[in-house]
């Protein structure tokens, strides 16, 4: 079995804890109708709900650290401690049309000598399938006590890569358009599943060889780049550089793949 800290046995838990209630309202979306309402509203109480129990456990746990959550937002605590960067459900939408793919991610972010933030502890669990992925900074990457590595593949051809796709209201048609017809015709296969959180995971466990995606938000990614990274992948943004948060671009591979990925979006930016 893998040793972990004390602080992942917390999330784990906090995770564990949120779960079964999540399962259950799943089972029970699945008989509503599906319409703009009722079914909507159902999903986002099931969220909420997911989230006051994670937000609880955290607290009783850290009670003076700071959280943010998608639904909450900013949870005020001591700005010198870590900090709790918390997803309930993501996978909102499959959830809500009965989909088995969601998960709860959990990241935590801790203050570094030189003054910035980076994430050390994180765990992407799926509720459904019971599988808990997740990493500490230098610990490597797990699921469940098995160790995680990015697919070996080199070749393009051979590749499957996982990406968002833009839809109403959000991201940026044009960009993910060109970015998209420079990819797809060099790749075995490109799959849009639903869930940042789980695609990164997957490319740590080298089920995708890679993703890409922009308008995503913290508690989307945060748990997943650390697992791809201690997986012994690359996370940046579209340029290849770290301001993935800044840029609000995710570009996650093996070194070799990461490259020629990164070639073709660049030039497709260009």
């Amino acid at each position: 079995m893998p040793s972990h800290s004390g602080l992942f046995t917390v999330i784990e838990r906090a995770a564990r804890k949120a779960a079964p209630r999540l399962r259950r309202d799943f089972n029970e979306v699945q008989h509503l109708q599906v319409s703009r309402k009722g079914p909507a509203d159902f999903v986002s109480m099931a969220d909420r709900r997911a989230e006051e129990t994670l937000v609880e456990e955290l607290r009783k746990a850290r009670p003076d650290w700071s959280i943010l959550a998608e639904e909450g937002g900013e949870i005020a605590g001591d700005p010198n401690k870590p900090r709790f960067i918390i997803d309930p459900l993501d996978g909102t939408s499959n959830f809500l049309h009965g989909i088995p793919h969601f998960a709860i991610s959990i990241g935590v972010e801790e203050p570094m000598a030189n003054g910035k933030r980076e994430i050390t502890t994180a765990l992407v669990y799926q509720p459904l399938t019971d599988e808990s992925f997740w990493a500490e900074k230098g610990k490597g990457a797990w699921l469940q006590d098995a160790r995680l590595r990015v697919s070996s593949r080199r070749d393009l051809a051979d590749a499957l890569i996982a990406t968002g796709i833009p839809f109403l209201g959000h991201g940026n048609f044009a960009q993910w358009s060109r970015i998209f017809g420079a990819v797809a015709p060099e790749v075995a296969g490109i799959r849009r599943l639903g869930s940042a959180a789980l695609d990164l995971a997957w490319v740590a466990a080298g089920r995708f060889d890679g993703f890409w995606e922009s308008d995503l938000q913290p508690w989307d990614v945060a748990a997943g780049m650390l697992i791809v990274k201690e997986a012994g992948g690359f996370v940046t943004d579209f340029r290849g550089g770290d301001r993935t948060m800044e840029r609000n671009e995710f570009l996650a591979a093996n070194d070799v793949l990461h490259s020629k990925l990164h070639k073709l979006i660049a030039g497709a930016l260009r």
